[in-house]
């Protein structure tokens, strides 16, 4: 089990929090922190985040209208 201190909303102040037992076989990494205090659970994301990227075809622009 890792520890660290860190703000609980619940508790309104910095408390020990520690990594439960991780069923998902993370160990010492396991993301899920228990606040030693109340109980509440935090999600640490420690992942990289992939976003969804417009596709590069181009689009051609209208043309542009002059006065007569």
């Amino acid at each position: 089990m890792s520890d660290r201190e860190l703000y609980c909303d619940i508790c309104e102040g910095v408390v020990l929090f520690e990594t439960p037992h991780c069923g998902d076989g993370h160990g010492a990494d396991c993301p899920e922190l228990a606040c030693t205090g109340c109980g509440a659970a935090v999600l640490i994301a420690a992942g990289t985040l992939r976003l969804a990227t417009r596709s590069r075809r181009r689009v051609p622009r209208p043309a542009h209208r002059h006065a007569a």
